[in-house]
């Protein structure tokens, strides 16, 4: 592996900087797109550690009727926590994987990764930081997908994807659906309630919240 890309990787991910030259060299950088054919789908027996150097990667669930939900995103400077707990578990991957964007990522035969994690000591302080963020992140949703009203869902997630200077979301029913882990028609009529009472405008694949504040009342109300 050429010099270049351990620094280029080393800035994204600074504890990789500690792992020695001679550690790298079956390494590699590919650029992926969404049309690139992979195989990281569940129950994939993985053959590389997955280190996102640019781009968006989608990691969801599907259960046996088919239904898709999003436990998170990983992006750059990130790597997917369930994948590493595969690696180090030497088990099948729990999730499937969709690439967003156009991607650039870092890949690290298994073999090799797990004598990384034996010489570098950032490198496994990193791996086991992050697992605690997305534990954290997926029990958050849990909790909404168990306890929370759909309203709640639906105004949470939009809150969360909006700000007041961009008010537009492009989003279909399906693809919030999916976000959220529920049925298309569910969010359906969920965000006709909202667009009654005229806190969101929506249309052929857009949402726009109209008023952030009244939303946010909606939180705090079937927070109750």
């Amino acid at each position: 592996m050429h010099p270049t890309m351990k620094e280029k990787a080393s800035t994204l991910f600074p504890c990789l900087s500690s792992i020695p030259d001679s550690y790298w060299m079956p390494c590699e950088v590919r650029t992926v797109s969404p049309s690139t054919p992979h195989s990281i789908r569940e129950g994939h027996m993985l053959q590389h550690a997955v280190f996102v150097l640019s781009g968006s990667v989608r990691i969801f669930k599907v259960n046996d009727q088919g239904r898709e939900i999003t436990l998170y995103r990983v992006q750059g400077g990130q790597n997917c926590v369930l994948m590493m707990a595969s690696i180090l578990g030497d088990t099948p991957y729990e999730a499937s994987a969709e690439i967003e964007a156009e991607t650039e990522v870092l890949l690290v035969p298994i073999p090799l990764f797990k004598q990384w994690i034996e010489v570098g000591q950032p490198l496994k302080q990193f791996i086991f930081g992050q697992m605690v963020e997305r534990i954290t992140s997926v029990m958050t949703l849990l909790d909404h997908i168990a306890f929370r009203p759909i309203t709640y869902r639906v105004a949470d997630y939009l809150l969360s994807h909006t700000d007041e200077n961009r008010a537009t979301l492009s989003i279909t029913h399906e693809q919030a659906a999916i976000e959220l882990g529920t049925a298309r028609e569910v969010v359906s009529r969920a965000l006709k309630a909202l667009a009654e009472k005229r806190l969101i405008a929506q249309g052929r694949g857009y949402i726009q919240v109209l008023d952030r504040d009244r939303l946010l009342q909606v939180l705090r109300d079937e927070a109750l």
